[in-house]
């Protein structure tokens, strides 16, 4: 079964290029090579500075640089693993160096599409929806929603590298590590009226181009696409 692993903080993370950020490649490689096969997926996130959040209101997009001002954790990168059960999952997460000072949510995805090593022109698309508009996998709105993304699919093309489809947020569970202890917490990471419903990975030669392809992603009528742009570590 596959999983997503979250992986949040304050977003004071290091920029690609600095000694910081060399040092927690290595670290991360370390992980990578401990975890061997059950890694699944997963990048690394520019700064949550650089996010594009694009919404849609009626017939308008409106699109705004910089993360989104109500969350006081951001985003900095995912995995997805290829685990058993839960527990197989957790265990797996509390070894994500993160863990140590933010935290992993760890939830079951519906859907999963893999994809191959990201490149520099790659980017993640997560897909927040209110929590009480978050729909169930395998009820008809649910598969109605699923349709949609279809078409979007066929329109984008060769676009599209990977994505899923997540399970209801009351199935997640937060994974910290503090003195070597591991903390869990049933439920997202966020305590906001948004929770992440979904996530892409694709292709874009330019910022704008990537709004305009985040810009077709189906949403609920409240929903944003966080646009944020890969981080190309070279593995």
């Amino acid at each position: 079964m596959h999983y997503l692993a979250t992986i949040v903080g304050n977003g004071q993370t290091a920029a690609p290029g600095t000694p910081e950020f060399t040092e927690g490649v290595a670290k991360y490689a370390a992980f990578q090579e401990a975890a061997g096969a059950a890694i699944a997926g997963g990048a690394a996130l520019f700064p949550s500075a650089t996010a594009i959040n694009v919404r849609r209101s009626g017939d308008q997009t409106l699109v705004s640089d910089g993360p989104y001002t109500e969350q006081a954790e951001v985003v900095t990168g995912f995995y997805v693993f290829d685990a058993q059960d839960l527990d197989e999952a957790i265990q797996l997460a509390r070894g994500i160096p993160a863990a140590a000072r933010g935290a992993i949510e760890v939830r079951p995805l519906a859907m999963w599409g893999p994809h191959g090593v990201p490149a520099a022109d790659w980017w993640l698309a997560l897909l927040w929806e209110r929590q009480s508009d978050v729909l169930v996998p395998g009820t008809p709105d649910w598969e109605k929603m699923a349709l949609e993304h279809g078409q979007f699919a066929e329109k984008v093309g060769d676009a599209i590298r990977g994505g899923g489809a997540l399970q209801p947020p009351d199935t997640a569970t937060t994974v910290r590590v503090r003195d070597g202890q591991l903390l869990l917490t049933d439920g997202p990471f966020t305590e906001g009226a948004e929770v992440v419903d979904g996530l892409y990975v694709f292709t874009a030669a330019s910022p704008a181009e990537a709004t305009e392809i985040a810009a077709q992603i189906p949403r609920g009528p409240q929903g944003r696409s966080e646009l944020r742009r890969i981080v190309d570590v070279g593995f």
